[in-house]
């Protein structure tokens, strides 16, 4: 198969873009076909639903356009949220394929559809789930903790979440155009190779995560500047909140690896369209180092996600224990190594290759080193809980289930840093279940706890309370219904990626694994319910004070619930790091005159429009429609050039707007007070 660029065989207007089941699977693919009816009647009802509310210009003035840090951290959310539910269906695929599979018949995916999906089921929950939503902690909280009026660089914000969904959207493309690669989430060469996968799917994979990387690398430059420039009067280092703290830690890493990923991706890109032999098997290239190269980004991205978890923990467990966080410096200084450890452990992915006895050591003492300070973190939790009214509050609840759920996670982690160990356990489902059992556990229970506890800070109002614990219990058993028999399974050595066993014996384990993975999908839906019910009784669980659990500690508490624009009318001043506690413990009260008007900056469409371009360009390099992608990459050049030259980017909000915004704050203040009496 010849290079992209130099391939006769393309059409000189349509690229490889064709009109048959070649470009449009579906038309010989019955589930294809019936998932396409599905989304295009959903898009059709959302779409006639905006039209007739006519919400398109509320949309496009509020929310598309915003440079507000808060509404890009909502917008992040519902991005993270709405491919959760693309990325939990093929999750659902393929536990009911195998339990199908297990009993001698085929299924009904036949194995290269399965591959795409198992493919896809992890590149989506990884870069457009758990980082949408990780993102969208640090865009809300960040500048509302460190008492800022936004980020650092506030367009770029907007620009990095666009170029993220761009990426998300040619992935949801590839559904029904052409199809996604078969090649497993990581893409390894040869088989990502133009040899061995022709065909569109890898080239969706690499313009996909290509895009959506520009995104997150510009976005981890931000919250960096940000926490590093941008702090209020008084909150030194460590005075920072512990979810700070690791926001700084994992955008650290985002800065340092994201570039080593986009830079293995692109030499794979040209290994595909020029020709050239980076990770080819011949003229001097080394498939291996690709290996090396995408896990020196892989593991570090593994704490990117885990980080900001542990960090939504550290602010919970003291708000519902009614305690100072046990341990503060100990836990500063373990995210901190955490960070520069996660950077010294990545062969552990592949101790199979054959680095040899020394460098396979070397790796494995520091996988287990690295468990020690996050250990630590499990043990400053307990002892902040230890003799402390604890309020069992659904955040609480996720807390803990986390706590029982990653250590054993965490556990089964140090047994495949045995590199002996793993030689047996690697490519079998015992590995699948504890990443999963490790992201799940960690990241995803701390995405839920996050979103319960801060929902009425970014919204006025509670979920609801009943629905919120069905999720949790559901999610909790779901995990280790769907999990265990995967544990079990490994042992006994069944092998990992196979969409069909022959060995009937497994079919039992199968069947109970997709029961888990049912009551999963009913953590889901209770989820949903959740917020439906909250929103319908928002009038009940309305929070007035701003402090919507009471006990808060960290700034964003001290501003009204959904906090202003401008957030803070005066820039608050710290003396602790429990700043909010602090100041209610003095009976600080919010200044009553005195106010300036606020420099803020303006809505702007470009991140819009720039994305929706980077999409056209990333489909017609899949498709080698060269002209359009020439075309589309001078407009977003040219593009970038004109807005370097807008400088109408700021306005100022007047102070008379800020003193009424101020003095509805106050009565609602008053009213919460006499509301309590």
């Amino acid at each position: 198969m010849s290079a992209a660029f130099f391939n006769d065989a393309v059409h000189p207007v349509l690229g490889r873009f064709t009109f048959d089941h070649v470009t449009f699977p579906m038309l010989k693919e019955p589930v294809i076909m019936v998932t396409f009816i599905a989304v295009m009647l959903g898009a059709l009802v959302f779409v006639g639903l905006l039209t007739k509310y006519k919400l398109w210009g509320y949309l496009w003035r509020e929310w598309f356009t915003t440079i507000d840090h808060k509404k890009i951290g909502i917008m992040y959310g519902v991005l993270g949220l709405v491919m959760l539910l693309r990325g939990f269906a093929d999750a659902l695929m393929m536990r009911l394929q195998q339990a199908m599979a297990s009993g001698g018949s085929e299924g009904y995916l036949n194995a290269h559809h399965y591959d795409q999906v198992f493919t896809v089921h992890a590149v989506i929950m990884i870069f457009f789930v758990a980082m949408p939503f990780v993102t969208a902690f640090f865009n809300y909280l960040v500048p509302l903790q460190i008492g800022a009026r936004d980020v650092a660089f506030p367009f770029l914000n907007n620009f990095s979440f666009w170029m993220t969904t761009a990426g998300a959207v040619l992935v949801m493309i590839s559904l029904f155009v052409g199809e996604f690669a078969q090649t497993g989430w990581l893409a390894y060469p040869p088989l990502s190779g133009i040899d061995y996968s022709p065909g569109t799917g890898v080239d969706y994979y690499l313009w996909a995560l290509n895009i959506a990387g520009v995104g997150t690398t510009l976005s981890g430059i931000n919250m960096l500047v940000t926490i590093i420039r941008m702090r209020a009067p008084g909150m030194t280092w460590m005075r920072l909140p512990v979810f700070t703290w690791t926001a700084f830690g994992a955008n650290m890493l985002i800065v340092a690896t994201f570039p080593i990923l986009t830079a293995t991706l692109i030499l794979l890109t040209l290994d595909r369209y020029l020709g050239t032999n980076f990770f080819t098997n011949q003229l001097g290239g080394n498939p291996m180092m690709y290996v090396n190269l995408i896990w020196i980004w892989g593991h570090p991205e593994v704490y990117i996600l885990v980080l900001p978890a542990f960090g939504i923990f550290s602010e919970i467990v003291p708000v519902f224990t009614k305690k100072r966080l046990f341990g503060y410096k100990s836990m500063v200084f373990a995210t901190m190594a955490i960070t520069v450890l996660s950077y010294l452990v990545w062969l552990h992915h592949f101790f199979t290759m054959g680095a040899g006895a020394n460098v396979n050591a070397f790796f494995g003492i520091a996988t287990m080193i690295i468990s020690i300070p996050t250990g630590a973190k499990v043990f400053n939790w307990l002892f902040t809980m230890y003799r402390g009214r604890i309020k069992f509050e659904v955040p609480m609840y996720w807390t803990l289930g986390f706590m029982f759920t990653f250590v054993i996670g965490g556990m089964t982690g140090v047994m495949l840093a045995i590199p002996a160990a793993d030689f047996v356990l690697h490519n079998t489902l015992f590995l699948v279940a504890h990443f999963h059992n490790t992201i799940i556990g960690g990241v995803v229970f701390g995405i839920f706890a996050g979103i319960v506890f801060w929902f009425p800070k970014m919204f006025g109002f509670k979920l609801n309370d009943f629905w919120g614990k069905v999720s949790f219990w559901c999610w909790l058993i779901g995990f280790w219904v769907a999990f265990t028999p995967l544990y079990i399974m490994g042992l006994m050595g069944v092998t990992r990626r196979v969409s069909q066993f022959p060995d009937a014996s497994l079919q039992p384990y199968f069947i109970v694994a997709l029961l888990g993975g049912l009551l999963i999908g009913a953590g889901i839906l209770a989820f949903v319910l959740s917020i439906v019910v909250g929103w319908m009784q928002r009038e009940k669980t309305r929070d007035l004070t701003g402090d919507a659990w009471g006990d808060g500690r960290s700034l964003e508490w001290a501003t009204s619930s959904p906090p202003p624009a401008y957030n803070f009318a005066f820039s608050p001043i710290v003396h602790d790091n429990d700043a909010w506690w602090d100041m209610k413990k003095h009976g600080a009260k919010s200044p009553q005159d005195g106010f300036v008007p606020i420099h803020m900056p303006k809505y702007t469409g470009m991140g819009v429009v720039l994305s929706a371009i980077s999409v056209v360009f990333g489909f017609a390099m899949i498709f080698y429609i060269w002209w359009l992608a020439i075309v589309s990459f001078a407009a977003i050049i040219g593009l970038a050039i004109y807005h370097t030259f807008n400088y109408d980017r700021d306005y100022y909000i007047p102070a008379e707007e800020v003193r009424k915004t101020e003095e509805a704050r106050a009565r609602q203040l008053q009213l919460a007070a006499q509301t309590s009496h």
